[in-house]
């Protein structure tokens, strides 16, 4: 009898003992499921912009679990957004010192300095950022973004130059790139020579011959041109002349600038005046648009035309397509010229090819036979080769083979060899 009470007092033991260990073990898996529920909570609050309630929900996270740092992530982040600075960056930086892993608590307290002009403070946080996660791009280009606050340009250079080593498949990188090279100052003296060459019988050859000044400043850049042409026919000169251009490319915001340019000859071989101007704005992910018009007067001919153009930048290459609508008489022309460059590193070094339908007006070559050619048909391709060579000198060669309708339904193709060589001052 006493055996079999104790073995039944036993049992109600074990029983008990049962039932509170199964009900610990579930407050403990409820309190877990309420916390998170209770981060999830705080979120959407914050994301209602519902602040009070975010702080209280992340407050009271703190207390039940007072080593889950997102509750303090959620109370900064409220801090900040309703203009407590002090309070935020005292959050962050927690979070940061018990735990580097915090990618989300780097990025906000990288903004607050941001925001607050913090500059030196900025650069220490994105310093350590980059430190603990360097495999994350934000954290880089938020130094980018500080070295332009601070207008500290060459600095920004340099640092572009790391950036696009990283990743040069980013088109944004190499565009800023480009825009921030043709701000500095500089002044490049260059020749350019063209051969244009025939397969006719006692046409050509066509030299062109041009010295170049290029003066290039912070607000933009200024070029002076004077071109010397002759062309000869059956081994004598039929034609020669003298052109003087001027033109001028001037940055009218972060994102966008413009070029006016203007022709003028006395001489039949050049249009008598050429005249036009170009409207780009440069767009996100390597984009760019351009507006323009030109005006050319030649044979006591007037030719205006409009311009589109839309440009990209794609890692290393860059692409553009310029159509334009030429208007002699009362009948519209158009022109196409597709543009694509290889980057292999400065703005200064790239392949280049062409391809192209009809006559354009910025074809210094041909600008002359303008109203000769506007009208018919022309297929063009082209190679060249760009290199700067050390640190004073710019080449480049280029070979574009055009197959040319001279009159209607005769062809000729002509074979145009270029050189170029500039020197900075």
């Amino acid at each position: 009898m006493n055996v079999n009470y104790s073995l039944k007092l036993y049992q109600q033991k074990f029983l008990i003992l049962f039932v509170i260990g199964a009900f610990g073990i579930h407050m403990a898996h409820a309190q877990k499921i309420n916390t998170d529920s209770l981060l999830t909570k705080a979120y959407e609050s914050l994301n209602k912009k519902e602040y009070d309630t975010a702080l209280q929900q992340a407050r009271l996270g703190m207390k039940v679990s007072p080593d889950y740092l997102d509750f303090q992530v959620v109370i900064g982040r409220t801090y900040q957004l309703t203009k407590q600075p002090d309070s935020a960056r005292t959050y962050f930086k927690r979070v940061i010192e018990k735990n580097n892993a915090y990618q989300e608590a780097f990025s906000y307290l990288i903004n607050l300095e941001l925001e607050t002009k913090n500059y030196e403070a900025a650069s220490q946080v994105i310093t350590k950022a980059i430190d603990a996660h360097p495999e994350n791009k934000s954290f880089r280009l938020k130094k980018l973004s500080l070295l332009q606050l601070e207008n500290k340009t060459e600095k920004e250079r340099e640092y572009l130059n790391e950036l696009t080593a990283l990743y040069p498949q980013d088109p944004d990188l190499r565009q800023r790139i480009f825009w921030l090279d043709s701000r500095f100052n500089s002044d490049r003296l260059g020749i350019q020579y063209s051969l244009t060459s025939f397969d006719r019988d006692g046409i050509g050859p066509w030299h062109l011959g041009t010295v170049q000044y290029i003066r290039e400043r912070k607000w933009g850049s200024l070029l002076g041109r004077v071109n010397y042409t002759q062309r000869r026919s059956n081994g004598a000169v039929l034609l020669d002349g003298i052109q003087l251009e001027g033109e001028s490319y001037f940055f009218t915001s972060e994102r966008s600038y413009a070029n006016v340019s203007v022709g003028y000859s006395d001489d039949l071989v050049f249009p008598k005046w050429r005249l036009g101007a170009t409207y780009f704005q440069n767009l996100n992910k390597g984009w760019q648009v351009d507006l323009g018009i030109r005006y050319t007067y030649v044979a006591q001919t007037n030719i205006p035309a409009a311009i589109i153009g839309v440009g990209k930048y794609a890692g290393p290459y860059w692409f553009h397509l310029t159509s334009f609508l030429q208007q002699q008489e009362e009948s519209i022309y158009p022109a196409l010229t597709l543009t694509t460059r290889y980057y292999y590193k400065t703005r200064f070094d790239y392949i280049n090819g062409i391809i192209g339908y009809g006559t354009t007006p910025d074809e210094s070559v041909l600008s002359g036979d303008l109203d000769q050619r506007v009208q018919l048909d022309s297929y063009r391709v082209g190679l060249g080769y760009y290199h700067q060579l050390g640190t004073n000198l710019n080449a480049g060669i280029q070979v574009v083979n055009n197959r040319q309708e001279y009159r209607e339904g005769d062809w000729q193709t002509e074979l145009n060899g270029f050189f170029m060589l500039y020197y900075r001052l």
